[in-house]
């Protein structure tokens, strides 16, 4: 896909956006992030796999091939190794364009197993220093479940950050605030694709949007509270939802809707202050049992975490068959 960079880069909503919101790429397409000049950069299974077959980093393949091979172990291990290699391969181009961090996801198949996501997160910032790049510079991914949410405080006790991702529900929010993580992904779009098809709707203004509710809920709560977990919002369907959440912590966007916001210079105003939130809730205070009850009650929380687990399997399992030929 080819990007506009000579796009008027003086008023446009992306530019206005960048002024109160960290902007976070939601791809690892080299020519896309160079185009607009984000702060991070985010990755998973996914979007490894579409990278993967980009001209740019087959050169990249065979180098994590030839890696793991002399790694040894087991076929299992050597495409494991090979994976992992390959996604902070790809995270070291992307650094090259970005002045922050990138996000590198751990195996969606381990989510529900503390100690061995503990054990592959290390492996990737092991990975990462091998390559010259330093932790503080790498998010480790990990899914918001029970599990996944005890790794990340673990490796946070250790001065490795994590990105916990898939979240959809308010429990999800303040388990990972509790454990102190440094940054949470709740999935803008998907919450409202659920809406849509349970309501038989085919859409939602930007102010209804339940994502966009979703996401303001966490950011009024954290900032009431004193919460230093960052608030990311994340898989945006439209720029609508994009807006409506202008100056939360940072958001992550894909090239099609960062294109379209450079491509719209109108006025973009800030929805989202800290200095200035409304929230009337009461502070939280779960323990697992208690967590798992309140996501539980969740129906729309419940089945996209299963299916974003799902999802990002299957595309891993895509990814090894690709490496395997």
């Amino acid at each position: 896909m080819t990007y506009n960079s000579t796009i008027d880069r003086l008023m446009n909503k992306l530019d206005q956006l960048k002024a109160m919101t960290k902007v976070v790429a939601d791809t690892g397409d080299l020519t896309a992030i160079q185009s607009f000049l984000p702060e991070d950069a985010t990755t998973n299974p996914s979007l490894v796999l579409k990278a993967a077959q980009l001209d740019a980093y087959q050169h990249l393949i065979g180098e994590a091939k030839a890696w793991a091979q002399d790694q040894g172990g087991n076929p299992q291990q050597v495409l494991d190794n090979t994976c992992d290699y390959l996604a902070v391969a790809i995270g070291k181009e992307v650094l090259t364009a970005i002045p922050g961090r990138i996000s590198t996801e751990v195996d969606s198949r381990l989510s529900f197993d503390t100690q061995a996501t503990v054990t592959r997160a290390k492996r990737l910032i092991e990975l990462y220093a091998q390559q010259g790049i330093s932790k503080d510079r790498v998010l480790i991914k990990i899914a918001a479940t029970w599990e996944g949410i005890q790794a990340g405080k673990q490796l946070e006790s250790e001065g490795i950050n994590c990105n916990l991702t898939l979240l959809f529900s308010f429990a999800q929010a303040v388990a990972c605030a509790q454990a102190g993580v440094y940054l949470i992904s709740p999935f803008v779009g998907r919450i409202l694709d659920w809406y849509k098809k349970a309501n038989n709707r085919d859409s939602y203004p930007a102010t209804e949007d339940p994502g966009v509710l979703s996401v303001s809920r966490i950011f009024d709560y954290y900032k009431h509270y004193g919460y230093k977990t960052i608030v990311m919002g994340a898989s945006f369907r439209n720029t609508g939802e994009i807006e409506q959440l202008a100056g939360c912590d940072r958001l992550t966007i894909s090239p099609d809707l960062m294109q379209q916001l450079a491509a719209d210079t109108g006025i973009l105003p800030q929805q989202l202050h800290a200095d200035h939130v409304v929230c009337d809730e009461t502070k939280l205070d779960l323990d697992e049992a208690a967590f798992r009850w309140l996501h539980n009650e969740d129906a729309m929380a419940t089945e996209k975490l299963a299916e974003g687990i799902r999802n990002f399997t299957r595309d891993q399992e895509k990814l090894e068959a690709m490496l395997t030929q």
